[in-house]
């Protein structure tokens, strides 16, 4: 006979962020709602010569005044230090003592574990442009790979190049909460988050852990990742105009807005909270994962993958489409995502699609890559609790063929019971997590 595996309920006992528009969840969402951009002209590097020159970036942002030991984590990345800051309030939220060798808060480390959706940290590109630069050949244009290797080799820093590494930020938060159950690190691009909260949620579910710490970590404004994404023209150009660069869903999108960051949501058995006797802030109902197997960059154009997530998240869920009160969308402002998402939404909720609200918070918030599902996902709480929809910002000049509820420019309030938060990645990586009300 086999054994009847666990299907434990899932609940939020614990939030925290590190945003480009606050340091903290009360002031994240108070900016969301009053539409406050946190986009301006980039500042970690110089980006004037490149096509894009802004970004969202995290600002006066000091990690020491979470940390009794910051020595620990001096050499860590941005997206390690944001995590650092984002865990210590989601934890102190959920009554969970950090950087204590006795805890005194009952939790067995062995059944609280660490799950991110955490990219790989900032590269030394000064080290090889400069090393291009000094063995090149003037005369010819032809290069000394071998001298270029070691002029190379020679600026690394051994440390810097071990935090390059994308799970470095779990290691940091290992050595910050003392967690020793499951660990897991993914980076499947924008949706690596909400695919590191849907799965921890499902460890939980199955009793391989009683806690999860899950989220995001990840900054990509260094001059490797801004190329990168304006050579796939996915950048907007809007140098003359950053706070209205990102606009989901209008005629006149042009690309995303860059950004970093790092949210935390504390996952816990409902019979752990309910034992620990923590506030619940809300129930995980359902979680919907694909892959559109289509093309490294390039969404199917029916949304087939997208669809798949969002379907099999409500199956997951066990309610109807028609349940659904709000949606998170992915919303990145680029001509592709926009109009292929709301393809998907309208497949999925047929009749519903143009009764149900949907906005995008990166119209302020930018798009924190690894993090941004996470991030999304606290929003999708707060509305929740607060009973108010965040609007999609600079949505002035509707697309025709984009015509849904896309709650543009002013926030909204409104009953949710039940929020979906939407997260598709490059490479047709779609992650969809369904949250709702908790109700004892």
């Amino acid at each position: 006979m086999t054994e009847k595996k666990p299907n434990k309920r899932v609940v939020i006992t614990g939030i925290g962020i590190v945003s480009p528009i606050g340091h903290d969840v009360e002031t994240m969402w108070d900016a969301l709602l009053k539409g406050k951009s946190g986009m301006a002209k980039t500042t970690i590097f110089d980006a004037s010569t490149f096509p894009t020159s802004f970004s969202a970036e995290v600002k006066d942002y000091d990690f020491t005044k979470y940390t009794k030991n910051p020595e620990l984590h001096k050499d860590g990345h941005r997206g390690s230090k944001f995590a650092i800051g984002a865990a210590a309030q989601a934890c102190k939220q959920a009554g969970i003592d950090v950087e204590s060798d006795e805890p005194t808060d009952g939790i067995d480390r062995r059944m609280m574990g660490i799950y991110l959706g955490a990219g790989e940290g900032s590269v030394n590109s000064d080290i090889f442009m400069q090393a291009l630069v000094n063995t090149m050949n003037n005369e010819t244009g032809e290069m000394d790979w071998g001298k270029w290797a070691e002029v190379a080799f020679g600026g690394l820093d051994p440390k810097d190049e071990l935090e390059q590494e994308p799970g470095m930020p779990v290691a940091h938060l290992g050595l910050f909460t003392g967690a020793r159950g499951p660990t897991r690190s993914c980076l499947t691009a924008c949706a690596a988050s909400t695919q590191a909260v849907g799965e921890a949620a499902m460890l939980i579910r199955r009793g391989l852990a009683d806690i999860m710490i899950a989220g995001g970590a990840h900054s990509m404004i260094h001059p490797l990742g801004i190329m990168g994404f304006n050579r796939l023209t996915a950048l907007s150009t809007r140098n003359d105009s950053p706070t209205t660069a990102s606009r989901p869903f209008s005629a006149t999108r042009d690309g995303f807005v860059i950004g970093e960051g790092s949210a935390i949501l504390i996952l816990e058995s409902l019979d752990s909270a309910e034992k620990r006797g923590v506030q619940i802030l809300a129930e995980v109902l359902g979680f919907g994962s694909s892959s559109d197997a289509f093309r490294i960059t390039d969404m199917h154009e029916e949304g087939r993958g997208a669809i798949k997530a969002i379907t099999a998240a409500l199956e997951d869920a066990g309610i109807s489409y028609k349940d659904v009160d709000y949606i998170n969308a992915h919303g990145t402002s680029t001509t592709e995502n926009d109009s292929i998402e709301t393809k998907a939404i309208k497949a999925v909720f047929k009749e519903e699609a143009k009764n149900i609200p949907v906005s995008s918070v990166k119209s302020v918030m930018g798009h924190l890559i690894g993090a941004t599902g996470a991030a999304e996902l606290i929003s999708c709480l707060m509305a929740i609790r607060d009973g108010i929809i965040p609007p999609t910002m600079n949505l002035e000049e509707p697309d025709p063929e984009l015509d849904l509820d896309y709650v543009p420019n002013k926030a909204r309030k409104a009953k949710v019971d039940i929020a979906m938060n939407e997260s598709f990645g490059f490479g047709g990586q779609n992650n969809v997590v369904i949250v709702k009300r908790y109700e004892k």
